[in-house]
């Protein structure tokens, strides 16, 4: 997609003008509660996407405007290759966010092509991790199981691609710890929309639906000032709650910051010791009054989780959705971020995995991995940007890193360029360190390393997992071969200058090597390959 790139101070004025009457916007577009994506009126056409940049010409955010649109999403950089002579290891945090997909999907069903979306909107990471694969379970007192299989890279002949899987146990809510919720909902005047606030409400009561007798619910609104509508009332007294989800109006200015302040403060008062506390707020991020940017509200957040109570974040809405502001709150908050399109959205993320997005089995979860220059001379990470760390923060404790629910996945895909590759990558020459390093010859292509701390602990643990040549497989399992399609389909909407070979028609042909319709969201990723083509 082609862009224009203004002065911080010009964008930063149109942003300013835009929110100044974006509060009090209706959306008018044609939603109906029944279906299983939102319907909007948009036609998807675009007229122009801004990159803009800090006084020392940092990025910041990328703003999609159209006919009022006034979206917001993180540039993203995309990693690139890396000689393994000079970065042996690679380092990053666990991501189980999947307002990515979601949020594609309702474009790609309004009728976005590729050059409509925002480069900003598409995370590989998040993609990949909104569908379940058949991963190894847990093993003795680990609180995941590990997956790793190689295969033949679909869209680069030089190179392999490396899947690495984990998964956590599943379990029954009513037999997780009791619960205290704090319910954090938007009700400005941006939530006035069929999408938003309406959505929102029959989400919410869904999941009150499935609460009991241990769970203790409180709910917080917020708009020019924050108000507190219920007070810990039991889980099985759903009339009460729903009674109160269902007399909320949308109305005035998005004073989230005030809202935020008061949910941690009666989440502390009803904290339960060994319990799930948890805040959930929803919303379309559009703040406007008190503290707005993501820096403030990162050091707020930040502050916040230090009491022990986690944060999840629900996405609701077009046109105005802040969806750079919502990853912030989450991954400083200890929890999870997903897009709510519909009432399936919703049934999927509060109800189906009710565990995955609402009990923590691990926290501060990070993945660091060894390359071995005996077998692999480079490598790329396919996303995860907006999660990487530096080498010394894997043993650093006081370093934050992404949590892990019960039932959740975790999926990572490299592409590997084995020693024997064609592909060229770039290394520099080092003047102090050991010039002929070849590595080891024992079977080994890399080290997998994974840290992570107990919910109630401060401490890390650390799980390795050497990753062998018989990782190899000539005819991959059906999970290679989707999670490749996903990635793969990713490349190509954000238009990835590392997309060689990848087409629609890769895509449709890897995933004519799996059963999609056995799994109804696999089944529709396909019917959306086919859409944005068509679109396109």
């Amino acid at each position: 997609m082609k862009k224009k790139k203004f002065m911080a101070v010009l964008v930063s004025t149109m942003i300013a003008a835009s929110s100044l009457c974006g509060c009090g916007n209706s959306h008018s577009g044609g939603y109906d509660m029944n279906n299983a994506v939102t319907s909007d009126a948009a036609s998807g056409g675009v007229a122009e996407s801004w990159d803009y940049y800090d006084e020392e010409g940092g990025m910041l955010q990328e703003p999609y405007m159209e006919n009022g649109n006034t979206e917001e999403y993180n540039s993203i950089r995309e990693n690139g290759y890396q000689s393994v002579a000079n970065a042996p290891l690679s380092t990053f945090s666990a991501d189980v966010d999947t307002a990515s997909y979601s949020n594609l999907r309702r474009m790609i069903e309004n009728g976005y092509s590729i050059e409509d979306i925002p480069e900003g909107a598409v995370r590989i990471e998040e993609m990949l991790n909104y569908f379940s694969y058949d991963y190894n379970l847990p093993d003795g007192d680990e609180p995941f199981g590990v997956t790793t299989v190689m295969g033949d890279c679909p869209w680069n002949k030089d190179a392999l691609l490396l899947q690495i899987g984990l998964k956590t146990e599943e379990i029954d809510f009513s037999e997780a710890p009791d619960s205290n919720l704090v319910f954090l909902l938007d009700v400005s005047g941006s939530m006035y929309s069929d999408d938003k606030l309406p959505l929102l409400q029959k989400s919410f009561a869904m999941l009150a639906e499935e609460l009991t007798e241990k769970d203790r619910v409180s709910i917080v609104t917020y708009a020019g000032s924050d108000e507190v509508v219920l007070e810990g009332a039991r889980g099985d007294d759903k009339a009460t709650i729903i009674n109160a989800l269902e007399g909320l109006e949308a109305g005035g200015s998005t004073n989230g910051a005030d809202g935020i302040i008061t949910a941690y403060r009666i989440a502390e008062k009803y904290f339960i010791e060994d319990g799930n506390n948890r805040v959930i707020l929803a919303t379309d991020g559009d703040l406007n009054v008190g503290v707005t940017s993501e820096s403030e509200l990162d050091k707020l957040i930040t502050q916040k989780k230090e009491s022990g109570v986690f944060l999840s974040v629900l996405g609701f809405g077009t046109g105005n959705i802040k969806d750079n502001k919502m990853e912030t709150l989450a991954d400083r908050g200890n929890g999870n971020y997903a897009y709510i399109d519909s009432l399936g959205e919703a049934k999927k993320v509060l109800v189906e995995q009710m565990g995955a997005t609402l009990v923590t089995v691990a926290k501060d979860v990070k993945f660091q991995v060894e390359f071995n220059p005996a077998y692999v001379k480079g490598y790329r990470l396919l996303g995860y940007e907006n999660r990487m760390l530096a080498t010394e923060d894997f043993d650093d404790d006081k370093k934050d890193a992404g949590e892990i629910g019960a039932g959740h996945m975790v999926t990572v895909l490299y592409e590997i360029i084995p020693v024997d590759s064609e592909q060229e990558i770039p290394q520099t020459d080092l003047k102090y360190q050991e010039q002929d390093s070849t590595g080891v010859e024992n079977g080994e292509w890399m080290n997998l390393n994974i840290r992570y701390k107990d919910p109630q602990s401060d401490s890390s643990e650390l799980c390795t997992y050497p990753i062998t040549e018989a990782a190899y497989a000539q005819q991959p399992a059906e999970d290679f071969y989707f999670a490749a399609a996903v990635a793969e389909f990713g490349l190509i909407v954000r238009d990835s200058e590392y997309k060689k070979d990848a087409s629609f028609e890769n895509v449709r042909e890897l995933l004519g090597r799996v059963d999609t319709e056995s799994d109804e969201y696999k089944d529709e990723f396909v019917y959306l390959v086919k859409k944005l083509q068509k679109n396109s």
